[in-house]
């Protein structure tokens, strides 16, 4: 892990109108980890995400990618270096499930119709959905399968950093945890670089190497994933047991 980190935030600052969002954010994945960020409801983890994504620019600093801003890469160069699961899975509802993992391949990538169609159904094999699935549409498909469909879908180009948004919101434990370990099987798999943002300590445990805590636009706590319960910090033990929240 030595060299620079794969992925940084670097002194960002995020405002919406009076609304200080972000401030002296600070923060770095290298090559290869997985890391999770905490933070309360409101507290900027979405928009930490869309930065790295160069979806919005901050007000001052910088999110960097392999030591370059994102801002000064081509859009095309991020969407083919970067896989994303969105929080309601973002699914289109009138294409098929082979269409919705196949879209990027298809639409960005150039990919013909049948290639993409084998690599969709390799790639949804790999996250434990039959090939029943393939021709059916999103509304068929429970809740954790459609959740399946869209990790399918982040995973499908082979890309080089995943960022996962509220993975398992919505989910069952039991379908949670069966999402939890599809996530950190794809991300070793392919040797990711992963970001997930989540409230759900345990899909945190499961898949994070490491984990940050945001509060008040900056990082408050960072560690490893097995130090969580025993970091002695404050904020933290605050937001892992949910009692008073300290002064």
């Amino acid at each position: 892990m030595s060299g620079a980190p794969k992925l940084a935030w670097r002194g960002i600052r995020k405002a919406f109108g009076p609304k200080q969002v972000l401030d002296g954010f600070d923060l770095d994945v290298a090559e290869g980890r997985s890391l999770v960020l905490l933070g309360g409801s409101g507290s900027g983890k979405s928009v930490a995400i869309k930065l790295a994504q160069g979806l919005i620019r901050p007000d001052a600093g910088a999110v960097l990618l392999d030591g370059v801003d994102v801002t000064a890469r081509p859009a095309a160069e991020r969407a083919r270096r970067y896989g994303a699961l969105f929080q309601g899975g973002a699914l289109f509802d009138s294409l098929t499930v082979w269409e919705n993992v196949a879209f990027r391949l298809v639409h960005a990538d150039g990919v013909d119709r049948r290639e993409a169609r084998r690599r969709a159904a390799e790639t949804l094999a790999r996250v434990n959905l039959p090939k029943s699935a393939l021709e059916l549409r999103p509304g068929a498909l429970s809740g954790g399968m459609q959740k399946r469909v869209a990790l399918a879908r982040a995973v499908v180009a082979d890309p080089e950093i995943l960022f996962f948004d509220e993975p398992t919101a919505g989910l069952d434990p039991i379908n949670a945890g069966v999402i939890n370990r599809l996530i950190l099987e794809q991300v070793r798999r392919l040797g990711a670089t992963a970001v997930t943002i989540t409230h759900d300590l345990a899909s945190a445990r499961t898949v994070g190497d490491e984990i940050a805590l945001l509060h008040e636009g900056a990082i408050a706590w960072r560690g490893p994933a097995a130090d969580l319960d025993r970091s002695g910090h404050p904020l933290v033990h605050h937001f892992v047991h949910g009692d008073a929240e300290p002064a």
